[in-house]
């Protein structure tokens, strides 16, 4: 058992961390009576979570090392705000254990675990030794100390293929594969150490025997520092992408009260055999039979934390808050009830036809869906803000609670389709398509390789907008450019006696649109369809939305200008539009052969130079950004005509970093 903390009064708690979790952890904190201190990066001088606090400390560089994991400059800043409590959030430096000992050293509260408890748990190899030990099944595996590739082929002999290969030190699938057999190992380990080592710091591995097709289900713990450790019954987190979590809920749909009974007894044995105290989380596979594996515990506040306060009626942060304050817990185990159904989505700046590529740029639109009825939306967006390529792709999360699951579903779904993010791509409409999926309504089909189950190829096509958007988009364009009359309204004599063109492009998509006025409004043609339009209005003087009569139907289309491009969410979904009238005509130097950044971000290797064959497929450059490592490869064979990129230097996104000849 490791060593309790001690317990200090305190009166203003600085958050070290940003966004959306550090606005979230503000609202508890003062609506407890405590003060209030944001810490930001120079990328965030202008954040909100910044405007959210009483005070406000600038700890560094846009850069997480010369910020928000920057030890020194957070303790510095506790200081100087006169805080006296840390609460870290999640992410940076939630589960480091030298960060708790140094804010328990400075003489201040760590809203969290000891150290020792997280160290413990930090480790999934050290992790997997201590819960054995309290009786925790765990998945076959090895968490040795020879790291060896020889030993660690060995034991993925004995433990059988297919295996998974983890990083001991991390989580967030990083430093993860899953290796099909053993020729597939040694390439594996290489990938998987290099990944990890970037990530964690460290390139230690654990194998395990894969669960194939698992439910992840995790169990909510909360400890007091009077040795009284409860659960608040379970998460299920299956939806995943790249082995990170996009869709959360509770309860599981697949665990019945004697199951939760089995998870939640192990759950708080393993607590009490570390001296937890705190919030924490149980992680879990669970497989086709019921039978549950062990496979990690998170010593923080957890991402999905709203659905189970959503289900408990509890809030978990102020229970931290009080537990770090030496409080006891206020109910027992029978004294937990769960109410209803809760559902939560993580809505990302992400390209998800191209992989789910992390993006940054402008938020040009932020009208997050009104929080009402069950529905609760946090985020730390501002329209006129960014995202930024130094932190985490997620932006928003959206949580919808209902008397029975398909209640919570309908709700969610309903409010993700009023959620509107232009600027830069985002998983919107993704996320919608998993909620209306008949698998996911059903429930009962779901597990871990459920997007690629369902999704499959479809994941990287990108979908074509209906006839209707196209056409209120390009009427979008041509009513930017008439005077507005009283209220917003537009008259179609604006137009003047001529028909007005505007052509729409996406890709090699292209769609041209003629706009006629008549009578009280307009015809509208496009790609072989009419559409009458009147009564059209701008709804505010950014002139970002546009109300409009199509057909008999009164709609609403929000738009974004943004250089040639248009940016418009209608129907539920967000587009983006090249304004051909007004398009560059591409350089066609590179050609195809052409080897762009994706993404902003650092480039952390470039493995080949100028003179060099490659085949397609070929490793060429490394980036990293947004917490992950994104390898970009030879779109052609033929010769290396030009590097551009330099190790350790950054590119934004679009430049070029390399150009390759195509071979004869």
């Amino acid at each position: 058992m490791t060593p309790r903390k001690q317990i200090r009064p305190f009166h203003t708690v600085l958050v070290a961390n940003r966004g959306e979790i550090a606005i979230r952890i503000m609202r508890t904190a003062r609506r407890l009576g405590y003060g209030t201190v944001a810490v930001y990066s120079e990328a965030d001088r202008d954040g909100p979570h910044v405007h959210a606090a009483d005070r406000a400390v600038c700890i560094g560089g846009a850069a997480p090392r010369d910020s928000y994991l920057n030890i020194p400059a957070l303790i510095d800043a506790a200081r100087r705000a006169g805080a006296d409590a840390v609460h870290p959030g999640y992410g940076f430096l939630a589960e480091n254990a030298d960060f708790a000992d140094a804010v328990d050293a400075a003489g201040l509260v760590f809203i969290g675990p000891a150290g020792a408890a997280i160290r413990a748990m930090g480790n999934k190899a050290q992790a997997k030794r201590l819960v054995l030990a309290a009786g925790m099944p765990c998945i076959p595996g090895y968490q040795g100390a020879d790291q060896s590739d020889a030993a660690l082929l060995a034991a993925a002999a004995d433990v059988g293929f297919p295996v998974m290969v983890k990083a001991a030190a991390g989580g967030g699938g990083r430093g993860m594969r899953l290796v099909p057999d053993a020729g597939a190992l040694p390439q594996a380990l290489a990938s998987a150490r290099s990944e990890a080592e970037v990530a964690f710091g460290s390139a230690e591995l654990i194998l395990e025997r894969a669960v194939l097709a698992p439910r992840h289900v995790e169990i909510q713990v909360l400890a007091d520092s009077h040795g009284h450790v409860i659960h608040l019954g379970e998460r299920d987190c299956s939806v995943q992408r790249r082995h990170q979590k996009v869709i959360e809920e509770a309860p599981s749909p697949a665990v019945d009260a004697a199951l939760r009974a089995r998870m939640g007894e192990a759950a708080i044995n393993a607590a009490k055999a570390i001296g937890y105290i705190g919030a924490g989380t149980m992680e879990f596979l669970l497989d086709r039979d019921g039978r549950f594996y062990f496979m990690e515990m998170n010593t923080r506040l957890q991402v999905e934390h709203a659905v189970t306060e959503a289900i408990t009626g509890l809030d978990l942060v102020e229970w931290q808050l009080r537990v770090a304050a030496g409080e006891p817990l206020a109910l027992a185990q029978d004294d937990v009830r769960l109410d209803g159904h809760a559902i939560e989505v993580r809505l990302t700046a992400e390209d998800v036809p191209a992989g789910f590529l992390p993006q940054t740029g402008p938020v040009l639109r932020w009208r997050p869906p009104p929080q009402e009825g069950g529905v609760r939306v946090d985020h730390g967006l501002a329209e006129g803000g960014a995202v930024s390529p130094h932190y985490d792709s997620m932006v928003a999360k959206l949580v919808a609670h209902g008397r029975t699951r398909d209640e919570a579903r309908r709700k969610l779904l309903r409010a993700v389709g009023q959620c509107v993010l232009l600027g830069l791509p985002s998983n919107q409409g993704f996320l919608a398509d998993c909620l209306a999926d008949p698998a996911f309504a059903d429930g009962g089909a779901v597990h871990t390789g459920f997007v690629q189950e369902r999704f499959g190829e479809r994941l990287s096509e990108r979908p074509q907008p209906p006839l209707r958007t196209l056409a209120l988009a390009a009427f979008a364009v041509l009513a930017g450019t008439m005077p507005r009359q009283e209220g917003g309204r537009i008259r179609p004599a604006a137009l003047g006696g001529q028909a007005a063109r505007v052509g729409l492009a996406q890709g090699d998509a292209r769609w041209d649109a003629q706009l006629a006025a008549g009578g009280e409004g307009w015809q509208l043609a496009v790609q072989g369809g009419s559409f009458a339009l009147r009564g059209a209005a701008w709804e505010d003087d950014a002139r970002a939305t546009l109300r409009v009569e199509c057909d008999g139907i009164t709609e609403r289309i929000v738009v974004a200008p943004q250089g040639d491009a248009l940016h418009c969410f209608h129907a539920g979904r967000a587009w983006s539009f090249e304004r051909v009238s007004e398009r560059k005509r591409r350089d066609a130097e590179g050609g195809s052969g052409a080897v762009t950044a994706p993404l902003t971000g650092r480039i952390v290797d470039v493995a080949v130079r100028a003179g060099d064959a490659v085949q397609a497929g070929q490793r060429l450059v490394v980036l990293e950004a947004m917490k992950m490592e994104h390898t970009l490869t030879a779109p052609l064979a033929g010769v290396v005509a030009e590097v551009c990129a330099q190790a350790g230097g950054q590119s934004a996104k679009g430049a070029l970093l390399l150009r390759i000849e195509e071979a004869a």
